[in-house]
Order: C-alpha cells, then structure tokens, then sequence
C-alpha cells in the first residue's frame, strides 16, 4: 500500500513548510530580511499503463493511461526580494538600500560577504563595519576629530570638522548587485555568500546599472507580512492533519485485510 509513504511525504513536506514560516515569524524584526517561501514538486510516477499504448488487437489507444504518484519531495526555499519599509533612525551611520543591492563587507578569511543590513558601526580605529565587527569594502576609516558624517544616496562619505564649513570627502560605499540574488547563499548574521548560481558579483556606484540608492538615516525593516504568514501556518497545519488521516486510514484498512478469515 503506497499510500503509507506517500501522506509520510507529504507531512514531511508540511513539516518543512512550518518550519520555514517559523523562521520568517521569528525575524520579522530583523534589518533587511527577505521573506522565505518552501516550494515543493511531485515525486516520479508509477506507470501501471502508459498514455498512447495500444490497448487492443483493434489498435485502440489509451487516451490517458494509469499513472500513480509517489508523493511529494521539497524542490527550493525562495527567497522572496521585496522591499521592506523603511525606519528612520537618525543614525550617522544608518543605511537603508532603496531598490537592488548589497553592500559588501570583508570576513576575516579575507572572503567577501554581502548584506542589506545597513545598521553599521565605527570601530576603535575608526574603520566603518557591519554588526558583526567586519569592515565594509571598500575600507573607510573615520577621523578622530571628525565631528559628524554624512552619506549621500550615490554612496559618497563626507565628514564635517570644527572650524571648517567645508565638507571632505573620505571615501565610497558601492553596491553589489547579482543577475540571480535569490541565488545567493545564506550565513547568518544577515550576511550572504556568492555561489555559481548567484553569478558574479557588480560592484558599482549606487543608482547606476539597475541598483537602489542609499538612503542615510534610515534602516530597512524586514519584508516579512505576518497575516500571511499566519494564514499560510493554518494552511501548513491542516495539510499535515490530512496527510496524518491518510495514514490512519490506511492503517485501518490494512488490519481489517489481516483479520479476512
């Protein structure tokens, strides 16, 4: 009897599907996150007669055929690439991205990382990081006596100093924008990897080749809809309790044939 394996698939499927609703519940306040969404695909069939064989001495041939599916495998967790609201926060070094990008940030092993996450920081030697204490690339570092910043939408730093009514330029923050960022592998810490289905990394100035700008003063909020999420949580629950009954009914059905006399 397939249908046993077939609903255990299918909680299975249920199962991975609350569990991502749960990780988006559970960042719905994280800077810069993007809503995950658990998409799933048919197992492979069981052929028992194939459409367009011949069925009969007379040539009659089946217009359908008996295909039995197997079940229900997980085929990708999407990331959905919504803009999320912005928050401002009147923070120097507060950044939102309006539009495409990532702003690109150095590991220690000398790799590069990406993220929206803009809640960046001064170090003690005045480098600009994220976070996580990692520098963003291209490297900016502060001056001591600088007062104050400030960070127009194209990326450029200025910083202000006492007694001088002119701006100096101190560096350049760029994006980076990918052909398949839902390609893009996710670390933690709101931070992501390229890979081979990301592509290559474009390193530009913001607000040129099709990516956002940048916004100082503000944070991007996360892009997940909790009402959505809810709703699809019931959705997740109920299709397990069915897939759950499938089970119960076939165990039914399989002990009233050992009880045949």
């Amino acid at each position: 009897m397939h249908s046993l394996k077939i609903a255990a698939t299918g909680m299975a499927a249920q199962q991975m599907r609350v569990e991502t609703i749960s990780n988006n519940l559970a960042n719905m306040s994280t800077t810069g996150y993007n809503t995950r969404r658990a998409e799933f695909a048919d197992l492979h069939y069981q052929q028992l007669a194939r459409a367009g064989t011949i069925n009969a001495s007379d040539g009659t041939v089946l217009p359908t055929g008996v295909q039995l599916g197997l079940g229900v495998r997980p085929s990708a967790i999407s990331v959905d690439l919504a803009q999320g609201s912005l928050s401002e926060t009147n923070g120097d070094l507060d950044l939102a991205i309006e539009g495409a990008g990532y702003l690109e940030v150095t590991l220690p092993s000398g790799q590069s990382a990406y993220t929206r996450d803009g809640a960046l920081k001064r170090s003690a030697e005045g480098l600009i990081v994220n976070s996580e204490g990692f520098a963003v690339a291209p490297e900016i570092t502060i001056p001591e006596d600088a007062r104050s910043i400030s960070i127009n939408a194209e990326g450029e730093v200025f910083a202000f100093f006492q007694d001088e009514p002119e701006a100096q330029s101190i560096g350049q923050l760029n994006l980076a924008g990918f052909s398949n960022p839902k390609g893009l592998e996710a670390i933690g810490s709101n931070m992501f990897l390229e890979t081979e289905a990301s592509g290559a990394p474009n390193v530009t100035t913001a607000g040129q080749d099709g990516l956002g700008t940048l916004r100082q003063g503000y944070l991007e909020d996360s892009s997940v809809d909790p009402v959505r999420e809810i709703t699809e949580l019931i959705e997740a629950q109920r299709g397990y309790e069915m897939n759950a009954k499938v089970i119960t009914a076939a165990d039914q059905m399989l002990s009233a044939t050992t009880q045949v006399r």
